[in-house]
């Protein structure tokens, strides 16, 4: 029996394979060479890319050597969405987030030891390449009828799809045979969306090279109650710190709901089938704790963001309800809440009654003067006695920045104007 198959299955990260036994006993024969690609189709990678870097990690761990292919060529061009015609973005905007996606990667494997990963980019191998030349040597291999089935395409067909989104399962095809062909790759996996494209590769292969190649797919994850798991009320979950602070994203992870989570523990994080397990039966009998929703969100911030920044974010969470000391947090640290809390800028001195009003923690200045009145205020942690006090310089955290709580729940905060 092959480890590491036995683990991916019990993790419920295989939703389609071409042959489970032959690719177990390829496995078994090894160490193989396998790829996974991203396009730059935005500046960074988000939390869906993430299943894919750790399933790379896995393979990698296990034995077998990785190749990370960022697709400066397929990005150009970018794969048929189901709700119509993507917008094509400039070379040198791709181009830049070649290299910011190639980074980012980068930080999931290792590029060292026997089974080093390798970064590759589609462009080096297409850029040379005439369209005759694309035409007899790739599109030869395609039967129009195969292509007009494919799901994404099917239902794209009354509306309208472009020839270019029509042709990229050829692009990516051509991705996986120019590998096998370079580097000797027999398995390339990516998510369950991917998977006519991924297929499409294997029998590019199986024709113009009477080669075998093996494929997987992992299963797009859901909620509960079966819709799409991945975005905030803000939008995308980024794996880039500036577009996504450590701060939300280890929330995000953390607000996690009990039906799922377990589920989520398996694909994100390293944790052994025991311990997750021993997590699972503690969420059943005491599920008010969250314990597998704190490992969850800690386990994912540490790869993603590193142990030093999920420990300032847990403090950061710790310290905005009181349970910690504010004025201990980095001006990062700080930065990540008052994003996340949406904080205005707003200028200093201002009365406490307008810093409550414009941070939308009352919705009036007469309720925010109750507040201090019933001893329900509180500024940087400090509860406030006085309705008409003034926040001035001397309450900005990190030189900017205020928190202001109503009750133990009702956090918000502002950020001085101009500093």
């Amino acid at each position: 029996m092959n480890a590491i198959l036995d683990d991916l299955l019990w993790r419920g990260l295989i939703a389609h394979s071409t042959d489970l036994d032959a690719l177990r006993e390829h496995l078994d024969a090894g160490p193989i060479k396998f790829y996974v690609g991203f396009d730059p189709t935005a500046p960074s990678l988000h939390f869906g890319n993430l299943v894919q870097l750790l399933l790379a990690r896995r393979l990698q761990e296990a034995g077998h050597q990785p190749f990370l292919l960022v697709g400066g060529a397929t990005g150009l061009i970018g794969d048929p969405k189901e709700s119509g015609e993507r917008t094509m973005n400039p070379k040198e905007v791709v181009a830049s987030w070649v290299e910011r996606i190639r980074a980012q990667a980068e930080r999931f494997v290792s590029f060292d030891g026997p089974n080093a990963a390798t970064m590759v980019n589609n462009l080096d191998w297409t850029s040379g390449m005439n369209v005759l030349d694309f035409l007899r040597d790739v599109g030869k291999h395609f039967p129009v009828n195969r292509m007009l089935a494919r799901d994404v395409v099917a239902r794209r067909l009354d509306a309208g799809i472009s020839y270019t989104e029509f042709s990229y399962v050829l692009l990516q095809s051509m991705d996986f045979r120019e590998l096998y062909r370079r580097h000797g790759i027999t398995l390339q996996h990516g998510g369950s969306d991917q998977w006519g494209n991924i297929t499409a590769g294997v029998e590019l292969i199986r024709r113009s090279e009477q080669g075998k190649a093996h494929a997987l797919a992992t299963p797009l994850l859901t909620k509960a109650d079966g819709s799409k798991f991945g975005k905030t009320e803000s939008g995308t979950v980024w794996l880039d710190s500036e577009l996504t602070s450590p701060y939300a994203f280890h929330q995000f992870f953390l607000n996690a709901e009990d039906a799922k989570v377990v589920d989520y523990l398996k694909v994100f994080s390293f944790r052994s089938r025991e311990e997750i397990e021993a997590l699972e039966e503690a969420t059943e009998k005491e599920p008010h704790k969250r314990l597998a929703q704190k490992a969850l969100a800690d386990d994912t911030a540490d790869i993603v963001h590193g142990v030093a920044e999920r420990e300032a974010v847990v403090a950061a969470a710790g310290a905005l309800f009181g349970r910690g000391e504010l004025a201990h947090l980095s001006a990062k640290a700080l930065e990540g809440v008052m994003r996340e809390l949406k904080a205005p800028e707003v200028r200093v001195p201002i009365p406490l009654a307008d810093a409550f009003l414009v941070a939308g923690i009352v919705d009036s200045k007469a309720a925010a003067r109750r507040a201090v009145l019933e001893g329900g205020a509180y500024v940087n942690n400090e509860k406030v006695g006085d309705p008409e006090l003034v926040l001035g310089p001397e309450h900005l955290l990190a030189d900017r920045f205020v928190v202001l709580r109503r009750g133990r729940r009702t956090v918000g905060g502002v950020k001085a104007l101009g500093v």
